[in-house]
């Protein structure tokens, strides 16, 4: 039997730019990205905590080192610069690997910087 769990989460990301005009997505620096193990084009779910707005769209890379999360398209309707965003993706695994397992958290603090993380 499979399981669905959390496989990653960014929380209390802060919003750096947004731009209605771009044909969708959730840009992230890619070194963000890489920490929490969410891949190029992965489906995410993103909550806001400023206004409890929830989206479902897709990450792609930003900038090594820019610190980057860029609301694109639609989804630039769903925050603004300055919110604070909890990004999640999740998969599937074996229920006795449930068990123990442990999903990778980054929580960032000002300029969206690493202030604590697990499951890594």
């Amino acid at each position: 039997m499979l399981v669905h769990l959390l496989k990653s989460k960014i929380h209390r990301a802060q919003v750096t730019a947004s731009s209605v005009d771009y044909e969708g997505s959730l840009t992230i620096a890619i070194d963000l990205m890489e920490k929490a193990g969410i891949l190029p084009f992965e489906r995410v779910l993103c909550s806001n905590l400023a206004n409890g707005q929830r989206f479902e769209t897709y990450a792609i890379p930003g900038e090594r080192g820019s610190n980057a999360i860029i609301l694109n398209g639609a989804t630039a309707h769903r925050g603004k610069i300055g919110d604070r965003i909890t990004i999640m993706c999740f998969t599937e695994v074996e229920a006795g690997v449930a068990k123990n397992w442990q999903p990778r958290v980054l929580v960032l603090g000002e300029k969206n910087a690493i202030v604590n993380e697990r499951g890594i």
